[in-house]
């Protein structure tokens, strides 16, 4: 269908309401929206699947803005294709309590299918949602019934395509020929600090045909007809995923400021602003859209809710065909999980190190959660993390449930994330934790847009031993726990490791990080039945008499260590209470009465024991001179592991030492 008058009026409406909107608000990015408004406007409307009415349909397609300094391109799509963002909300943009904020955000902003901001962030979570649907897709689709088929759109700009985050995930896109990921790419040779020539001179084309993706280019980002060539082009591939090149000019139309830096980061400015609706044949006051224009979007919106009717017409004779499995794509859609964790949760005895104990829960549960999907980067075997007798997820095998990310640490937290955000799979990744420093990042992102992304990080201490202090973490769960909305457990034993599972599976309000050891621990039989307490954070294992001499507090390994310190000095007639916490987050978060029942407010001398930072602890023991932390504030040393715990003084002889010195 040719490209009409209606077009270049709503490709108008995209941009003078973006431009409307951050004059108003004297703030935010104008050039991306102005330059990037033909390929959003010929995406939203000859290619994309979405509802605005059910903003969450399983199978409408996602579209991600990488570039989500550009938010207002996106908002202004949003309220043009009938989402309930108003006119007002895009009057309101960048203020407070506003749906119109100054990044895109996952569940604040209907029609938003990713947090974007962080450059390469979105276009690495878009890589996850492109893996959620092929594996979807192979367990679901039965012929006849295509219930999990639709794309992944994104657009980025250079400056996400700058980042190393993009290149590890592109190239693992690439590798798994993620054949329905398209990228628009906005290709206008201009970033925050000046022309992308000063810095980036690479070919993107060639180092994307390397990663094995098919690369098209159009060479006039207002050529509609060319523009839909492409992307019509990249939807009948069917080995690879496509990087579209736009060639744009940033901030088009705007006579001083376009294709210069002065476009990127700033509002135009009355005048500019004014010139550039003059460029567009514009003579409206602010915040126009023509009626034309309101019908038009009207009817694309008609067609894409009689979409998602034939969708769940479609899914509704699929249940009747396929009741099992309707069934268990329910569940995962709606993230349940359906175990019977009494029966399914192996028994633990001897001594087992909580990675090892993870392997057997989670390969105990695997068969009970069919979307679970599992994955490592490039340490499955350290980690623990292979699920036994599956296939890899690869082009061959796409129903396969152990990924391999290689080594590639901040494109697997993001694409986790991404897995997480399409709905549908039960995703986690691994590795060490003195390594998710390297996917950070990403682990905010999660922890911003609450989804349940979980991490498995072994080998979680000093007890490492002989790889030395590159590989001993130190200050590392401390700054996990520092992060708002993430969820850390630190298991004192395989039975708490059973429970950490459980709870990590199970929550589905935000992220969880697992901190797991690589030596062995003691299965504490004071563990047994308190799966409950373990969800609240922190429980009393341990109590001689009122146990309101002396409170020692430890997590992971170290609750062994506490928990012999403990029963000696009950032998010496010590009234001592051993409170394990798996995670400091949880118990701050109980109510007081609960807190005060484990940490009563009258035992006032306090020893904290863990093999790192001390510094999450003063919030529980205080800085008294009755209270201690047994931490560590130095880097770790190269030697045997038990020579590295004991030369670090976590021995029970030192721990006594110091709560005799407390009483």
């Amino acid at each position: 269908m040719p490209y009409t008058k209606i077009d270049e009026l709503a490709v108008a409406s995209i941009r003078t309401l973006s431009i409307d909107a951050i004059e108003k608000a004297n703030s935010g990015h104008p050039g991306l929206p102005m330059g990037a408004a033909p390929m959003a406007y010929v995406l939203w409307s000859r290619f994309m699947n979405y509802s605005p009415s059910e903003p969450e349909w399983f199978n409408r397609d996602r579209f991600v803005l990488s570039a989500g300094h550009g938010s207002m391109l996106l908002y202004s799509l949003l309220h043009l294709t009938g989402y309930d963002v108003t006119i007002e909300d895009l009057k309101s943009f960048r203020q407070w309590g506003s749906k119109t904020p100054g990044h895109p955000e996952y569940g604040h902003t209907p029609g938003v299918d990713a947090t974007a901001g962080p450059l390469g962030q979105g276009l690495a979570m878009a890589v996850g949602m492109a893996m959620a649907e092929r594996f979807l897709a192979a367990k679901f689709n039965r012929p006849g019934h295509e219930v999990v088929d639709h794309h992944t759109y994104v657009i980025a700009g250079d400056g996400d395509l700058m980042e190393g985050i993009t290149s590890e995930a592109s190239s693992l896109a690439g590798h798994l020929g993620l054949n329905k990921l398209v990228v628009l790419y906005d290709s206008n040779d201009i970033s925050l600090d000046g022309p992308t020539s000063w810095c980036f001179t690479e070919n993107v084309a060639d180092r994307y045909r390397a990663y094995g993706w098919n690369v098209l280019r159009v060479e006039d980002g207002n050529d509609m007809e060319s523009i839909e060539a492409a992307i019509r082009a990249a939807k009948t591939e069917t080995e690879r995923p496509t990087l579209i090149e736009v060639k744009t000019v940033i901030g088009y139309g705007a006579p001083k400021k376009q294709g210069t830096k002065n476009a990127h980061g700033e509002p135009l400015g009355a005048d500019e602003a004014t010139a550039a609706k003059q460029a567009y044949q514009w003579a409206h006051e602010p915040f126009h859209v023509p009626a034309e224009v309101v019908k038009h979007f009207a009817e694309l919106k008609q067609a894409n809710e009689e979409k998602r009717a034939a969708w769940e017409h479609n899914l509704d004779a699929y249940a009747k065909a396929h009741a099992d499995l309707a069934a268990q794509l329910d569940d995962a859609k709606n993230g349940r999980v359906r175990v019977d964790w009494d029966a399914v949760l192996p028994a633990f005895d001897g001594s087992v190190a909580t990675r090892d104990a993870f392997s057997k829960v989670i390969n105990a549960v695997a068969p009970h959660v069919p979307t679970l999907l599992g994955g490592s980067a490039d340490l499955s075997g350290s980690n623990k993390t292979l699920l036994a007798g599956e296939d890899r997820f690869d082009k061959e095998t796409p129903a396969g449930r152990n990924v391999f990310y290689g080594v590639r640490e901040h494109a697997m937290g993001a694409m986790v994330n991404g897995i997480a955000l399409h709905k549908g799979v039960f995703a986690y990744g691994g590795t060490f934790l003195v390594f998710c420093d390297y996917l950070r990042p990403a682990l905010r992102m999660a922890a911003l847009m609450k989804q349940p992304a979980i991490q498995v990080f072994t080998h979680d201490s000093i007890a490492v031993g002989e790889d030395g202090p590159t590989h001993e973490p130190v200050e590392q769960i401390a700054s996990l726990r520092a992060i708002p909305g993430l969820t850390v457990l630190r298991p004192a034993d395989a039975t708490e490791t059973a429970f950490a599972v459980r709870y990590a599976l199970e929550h589905r309000g935000g992220p969880v990080a697992l901190a797991l050891t690589r030596q062995k621990l003691p299965v504490l039989p004071e563990v047994a039945g308190h799966g409950g307490d373990f969800a609240r954070g922190g429980y009393v294992i341990y109590q001689h008499g009122a146990g309101d001499q002396l409170a020692l507090l430890a997590s992971g390994s170290e609750v062994q260590l506490a928990l012999a310190a403990a029963k000696q000095l009950a032998d010496e007639g010590v009234a001592v209470r051993v409170v394990s916490m798996p995670s400091l987050e949880l118990f701050a978060a109980q109510d007081e009465k609960y807190r005060e029942s484990v940490l009563p407010s009258a035992v006032t001398r306090r020893l904290a024991v863990e093999m790192g930072h001390p510094m999450p602890w003063y919030q529980f023991v205080g800085t008294g001179a009755h209270s201690r932390i047994l931490g560590i504030d130095r880097f770790g040393a190269s030697a045997p592991g038990d020579t590295v715990v004991r030369e670090y003084g976590f021995t029970k002889e030192n721990v006594i030492d110091i709560a005799r010195d407390l009483l």
